[in-house]
């Protein structure tokens, strides 16, 4: 996606194309990914991109307002926007951060009560999480082990 195009989809959601948005939105929109805002700003800044931290917010939380992008909340303190379209899940593996997406009819859910009232339900999201079976040793692991075999 060239920075045209990406000028366009900016407007056609009611965002001005600034060149820090069009930055932004370049690194976003060129494949389907999930970024959090600290990977966000250390990508631009590595490019030689001029642009804040506080701008990086502001941007992110416009694009999700306007619809461009959705946030994956994986804990309390950690955030991800994903810059897919179409409805899914996920998988987050804790042990490596990495967000993997579900096809969204590749998961079924029933919800067996009545919603409150006055309410509407407005979506769902799924976010399995998973380990892997094994897990690395540490270095502290390794030392200890190879300590033990001297002795």
């Amino acid at each position: 996606m060239n920075r045209e195009t990406i000028s366009k989809l900016l407007e056609r959601h009611g965002v001005a194309p600034t060149p820090q948005r069009l930055d932004i939105a370049e690194l976003l929109f060129t494949r389907p990914q999930h970024l959090s805002a600290e990977q966000v700003l250390s990508t631009l800044r590595a490019s030689r991109a001029r642009v804040s931290k506080a701008t990086i917010y502001n941007t992110l939380n416009l694009f999700c307002e306007r619809g461009l992008l959705r946030t994956v909340e994986v804990d309390p303190a950690r955030i991800y926007y994903d810059s897919t379209g179409e409805p899914h899940h996920h998988f987050y593996n804790v042990d490596t951060g990495e967000l993997t997406d579900i096809p969204l009819e590749a998961v079924e859910l029933a919800v067996r009560t009545d919603l409150p009232p006055g309410t509407h339900q407005e979506g769902i999201d799924v976010v399995v999480r998973v380990r892997g079976d094994s897990l690395p040793i540490s270095p502290h692991d390794l030392r200890r082990r190879a300590e033990q075999g001297n002795r």
